[in-house]
């Protein structure tokens, strides 16, 4: 199978999928502007793949390493159950502000918990299991994630990793100095070896991986 990439086609595929949410537009626009690195947020399109994602599963528990803004975290709340909740989790508390300000500004507000700090402290103390967790956080530790999270997800739940293409780079010769995307490397070979884990690599924008845990 041939995938074609280009900015036309991008542009034909958001014109025909669900458009986004204007509070949604609003932070994706306060990102762009107030933000270092805004390329990191979830964006239209992948945003609107993951609020499917949630709304298909319906899960009562959902589970985010790296809240970033909160973009992401909003269109997974789309799936929620009614009384569902989500978790997510980040290290930077300067935005811990600007997420709040959004969350607040949702009908998700109560359905959202934050936690700030390292995740890989506070994903052990986490003593409950989610039907879906999003993986978008600090590439050179995500080796590290993997067996905690696949332990934290129930049977028939969803692990969504994020930029496991990392702009291409899992192709290229790895320089000794390239510790992110060595570690992505390592980590798509892990979780594409995981017995309990049935695993397809999505092409969309950097990468995203969709595995169910058998």
């Amino acid at each position: 199978m041939k995938y074609i990439n280009n900015e036309k086609l991008d542009e034909y595929l958001i014109n025909h999928s669900e458009k986004e949410p204007e509070l949604l537009r609003s932070l994706n626009r306060e990102t762009n502007l107030k933000v270092l690195q805004p390329r990191m947020i979830s964006g239209a399109y992948q945003g609107r793949l993951l609020s499917l994602i949630s709304k298909i599963i319906n899960p009562k528990k959902i589970l985010e390493i790296g809240t970033f803004t909160g973009y992401s975290t909003l269109c997974l709340a789309e799936g929620l159950d009614k009384n569902g909740q989500i978790h997510t989790i980040d290290v930077n508390e300067e935005l811990y502000d600007l997420q709040r300000k959004y969350f607040k500004k949702s009908p998700f507000n109560d359905n959202i918990t934050q936690h700030l700090g390292n995740a890989l402290d506070i994903i052990p103390k986490l003593n409950q299991e989610f039907d879906l967790i999003f993986l978008d956080a600090d590439k050179i530790n995500y080796p590290k994630y993997l067996e905690l999270l696949i332990n934290k997800l129930k049977k028939g739940g969803v692990l969504l990793s994020d930029n496991v293409l990392w702009d291409g780079k899992v192709l290229n010769k790895i320089s000794q100095k390239d510790i992110s995307t060595k570690a992505i490397v390592e980590y798509n070979k892990l979780l594409n070896n995981k017995s309990e884990m049935d695993s397809v690599i999505l092409p969309i924008r950097d990468g995203i991986t969709i595995s169910r845990k058998r």
